[in-house]
């Protein structure tokens, strides 16, 4: 399978600070990736770098299996971004920036095809589109900037934190619509911090640390990096005697639980089998339990560019939905070296 977004010892420094130290990212044609690390990682900076907006200090990035900086107006035409801190043209009604940011990517707006999609996208997230952009709260100017990206299909869909100022309702409909994207084949990188976003919606999934890539594959593969949790009903903690491979054993509200090295469940079945335990659960390693394990100890906080990132003093605030720049109407938006 193709790669759609392939870095390799990617760099980005401002100043003395590191956004990126040599990040690794390669992305399938038609999956949908997760790309995942805390704020301050090196996700944002990756994400403009990716778009041309900003230029590597050294590696390489290619999309389609170009140079996004050298590249950039041609490549925006087959992709769609959504932003996570968007800001509007106030005196532009909702449907009225939609119809502009579709035509920044080619699209027909009086076409019926492109007015059912975005009729129909409107219901879904329950989008007023007559509103002024200066009335919409952050979530209805999010709505906007999803709105715009999904009613003009694209071959490459990138989005930095989504679903930010959504509530749990228009989650749903976000996530139905990624599964849309998923039939249709087009290619997705979701980059995102929340945790299980990321564990339903994702084929492989890559997390960031101090800008680089620490883990990378498919979760079930990265689930056999740490361990699966097993429990089942006793009297006392002296069930767990003579279970081979058990760590981290405890015993209360009538449970005993322990933890083994995922590769090792099997071999621990036969053993609870021939005890004829009763109320036995089995907890593969979740995400969340993935992540923590890089980012246990940094107290939420990764990544040797820190708040930097996003771009050398300019960042990701207010940027203009499906652009990129800061106030720009371009399709690519103002170019930061």
């Amino acid at each position: 399978m193709s790669s759609v977004i392939h870095t390799s010892g990617l760099r980005k420094t401002y100043g003395r600070s590191r956004a990126l130290d040599g990040l690794d990212l390669d992305v399938a044609s038609g999956e949908v990736h997760g790309f995942l690390g805390p704020n301050g990682a090196g996700k944002s900076t990756t994400i403009r770098i990716l778009l041309g907006l900003a230029r590597a200090t050294g590696g390489s990035a290619q999309v389609f299996g170009a140079d996004p900086w050298r590249a950039a107006a041609t490549l925006h035409r087959r992709i769609a971004t959504v932003p996570g801190d968007v800001s509007l043209w106030p005196n532009l009604s909702g449907g009225e920036a939609i119809d502009f940011l579709a035509r920044l990517r080619g699209a027909e707006t009086r076409h019926p095809e492109y007015l059912a999609e975005k009729r129909r996208l409107q219901d879904a997230f329950a989008l007023d589109p007559r509103k002024k952009g200066r009335a919409y709260s952050k979530g209805n100017r999010q709505k906007v900037a999803l709105i715009a990206a999904l009613s003009v299909p694209a071959e490459l869909y990138i989005f930095d934190e989504p679903t930010s100022g959504l509530d749990p309702l228009m989650e749903i409909v976000f996530r139905d619509e990624i599964e849309r994207l998923r039939a249709r084949g087009a290619t997705v990188l979701l980059s995102s911090h929340i945790l299980s976003e990321v564990e339903v919606l994702c084929d492989r999934v890559s997390i960031i640390r101090a800008g680089r890539i620490v883990e990378s594959g498919m979760l079930a593969q990265l689930r056999h990096l740490t361990r699966t949790e097993i429990s089942f009903a006793a009297t006392d903690a002296a069930a767990l005697d003579g279970i081979p491979s058990a760590h981290d054993g405890s015993f209360g509200g009538g449970r005993v639980r322990f933890t083994v090295d995922s590769d090792a469940v099997a071999s621990i079945l036969p053993v609870l089998a021939a005890r004829a335990v009763s109320g036995l659960r089995i907890s593969p390693p979740s995400l969340e339990e993935l992540f923590l394990r890089h980012y246990g100890d940094v107290g939420g906080e990764g990544g040797e560019g820190g708040g930097r990132e996003g771009g050398g003093g300019g960042g990701r605030e207010g940027e203009v939905a499906g652009t990129g720049s800061r106030g720009g109407t371009g399709n690519t938006g103002s170019r930061r070296p």
